[in-house]
């Protein structure tokens, strides 16, 4: 039910769509977008994943490369339009580039933010979480209950 859409492929408005932001560190960190996937199967969703299964991180990254732009256009668009937003920072990386988006998009009111407690920059992310009145969870698993909640609600509100 739930429909997968992996960067670069395009997608449209429909069922509510929701970008899985967060740690990759160029595709070496878990793979936690899959548990994500797996958790809303059943659930009429497009998840808007970044990771790609075949992406060369030693390509240069320049506005001159055209991999490079198209990658970090199609995770812009699509966090613009995107419903709901969760950012999943995994403890022992550094996620310089989830760090620019979870400024970016502080304020929309789509973020749900996982950070791990050993997250070198956890106390920014908890503050930041706070004044604009995100989310904060400590573990993966409660933020996924959380939006699996969310989600219903979206849906009964949309009948």
């Amino acid at each position: 039910m739930a429909t997968e859409i992996i960067c670069p492929n395009s997608w449209r408005s429909g069922p509510i769509s929701i970008f899985l932001a967060g740690t990759i560190d160029n595709g070496q960190s878990e793979d936690w977008q899959s548990v994500v996937v797996d958790r809303l199967k059943h659930f009429n969703v497009q998840l808007l994943n970044p990771r790609r299964t075949q992406w060369d991180s030693s390509l240069e990254q320049t506005i001159n490369n055209p991999a490079f732009v198209e990658q970090v256009t199609w995770e812009l668009d699509s966090l613009q339009r995107c419903d709901i937003i969760i950012m999943n920072l995994v403890g022992n990386s550094k996620s310089p580039i989830s760090l620019l988006e979870l400024g970016l998009f502080a304020s929309s009111g789509k973020l749900m933010v996982t950070c791990g407690l050993d997250f070198y920059r956890r106390g920014n992310v908890e503050i930041v979480c706070d004044r604009y009145d995100i989310p904060l969870y400590s573990d993966l698993n409660e933020l996924i209950k959380d939006l699996l909640y969310k989600v219903q609600i979206k849906k009964m509100s949309e009948e």
